[in-house]
């Protein structure tokens, strides 16, 4: 992750780091110091395999803390009331018609710590939200995907009222 770069999130996806975030802080923290205490009763901690576990666990939830923390920093929260349903956005619901597949699919573009395929939530930094950004209601798009190259009209553009 570059250093300084602005992480953008709907207001769902800040509650969910800033819940994480307190979970980890108030539960997780003192599960673990826990059980260091307890390991460290069973005595020599230098072949203590519970110790060693416990304290990796205790550095990657510091480590997991850390990341969070500094996502909160960096974050821009996008507000419903800014969402321009003229174009496509981070936080709006696009319906799009797949040209080749005469399939239509609804993808909900978000910033790429939100992402989640199965979701059909895609990153604003994806190749397909990349290239929808921006477009309009009967636009045309020609994505650079993996497989090659999909074409997609754009049906809809919405607010995505569950991120916001």
């Amino acid at each position: 992750m570059m250093v300084g770069r602005e992480i953008v999130l709907t207001m769902k996806g800040l509650k969910k780091i800033e819940d994480e975030l307190e979970y980890l802080k108030t539960v997780r923290r003192k599960e673990v110091a826990e059980r260091i205490k307890q390991a460290i009763a069973f005595g020599d901690i230098s072949e203590n395999s519970e110790y060693d576990e416990a304290k990796n666990e205790q550095a990657q939830v510091e480590e997991r803390i850390m990341k969070l923390e500094n996502t909160l920093k960096k974050a821009k929260v996008v507000d419903e009331d800014d969402i321009n349903l003229e174009i496509v956005s981070i936080g709006t619901k696009v319906q799009v018609k797949d040209l080749e597949f005469d399939e239509i699919v609804e993808y909900t573009i978000v910033g790429s710590s939100e992402a989640d395929p199965y979701e059909l939530k895609i990153s604003n930094e994806s190749p397909v939200g990349r290239s929808l950004l921006g477009k309009k209601v009967g636009d045309k798009v020609e994505i650079q995907i993996p497989d090659g190259v999909t074409k997609y009209e754009v049906l809809k553009i919405d607010i995505d009222q569950s991120n916001m």
